[in-house]
């Protein structure tokens, strides 16, 4: 499952935080990377401990602890903190799938990745390449949003970014541990919550409502690791 989510910050608002970011001390991506990542990944990071990389990243969750496509899709019930990234001419990183397990800094919580998640600051206008490439069930997707908006997908995704030709790339990018672990599972209760919230708009029978609001709840009972 592929979820975009729009609008976490407007191209106005990301615009300002790309002019912060750039501003800023950045190191060699290879830091973060696994071992079979290390070979494939050309680009720069935010150090995790940088002040700036921290106010945004919390700006980011709160944004999205909002957001109902967010949560709706992701049923968040951990977020690693949010990482930046930057790509500038010939910068890439090849195919390769993010680790299943990852320890957040300084502390003793790990997070399980469930989901991937790019949320997309540079105007993509300003730079050629650079699209997010997922494999999925139904080949590759490719994906470059607009400044602001976010691209959730499943951890366990091959996944890669293509080289910036021209101009630069700067993106933030992070992990969920879902409530629920199963992609396929996740997927069915979207669905559900989508049409729940449709049939409310259109006024559907309060029975009906209530019915089907009962079985997605149970669904959830029964699929929800807390």
């Amino acid at each position: 499952m592929i979820v975009e989510i729009p609008g976490v910050f407007s191209p106005q608002e990301a615009q300002v935080l790309v002019e912060k970011l750039r501003a800023t001390s950045w190191i060699d991506g290879k830091i973060t990377a696994g071992a079979q990542s290390q070979r494939v990944k050309h680009n720069r990071q935010l150090d995790g401990d940088n002040p700036l990389g921290r106010e945004i990243g919390d700006e980011i969750i709160n944004r999205l602890a909002k957001d109902a496509v967010f949560m709706s899709a992701a049923l968040p019930k951990r977020i690693y903190p949010p990482l930046f990234n930057r790509y500038g001419m010939g910068e890439s990183f090849g195919f390769h799938i993010d680790n299943a397990v990852r320890g957040i800094r300084a502390s003793r919580e790990r997070v399980r990745t469930d989901l991937s998640a790019t949320l997309f600051l540079s105007d993509p206008d300003s730079y050629d390449g650079g699209e997010l490439v997922i494999r999925d069930t139904y080949g590759e997707q490719r994906v470059k949003l607009k400044a602001g908006s976010m691209i959730l997908y499943p951890g366990s995704s091959v996944h890669k970014v293509e080289p910036v030709t021209r101009g630069e790339r700067m993106a933030s990018f992070f992990w969920i541990e879902s409530l629920v672990r199963d992609d396929a599972q996740r997927s069915v209760l979207l669905d559900m919550d989508v049409a729940i919230q449709r049939l409310t708009q259109q006024e559907a029978s309060e029975e009906s409502l209530v019915q089907l609001t009962g079985c997605y709840h149970n669904l959830l009972r029964m699929w929800a690791d807390c």
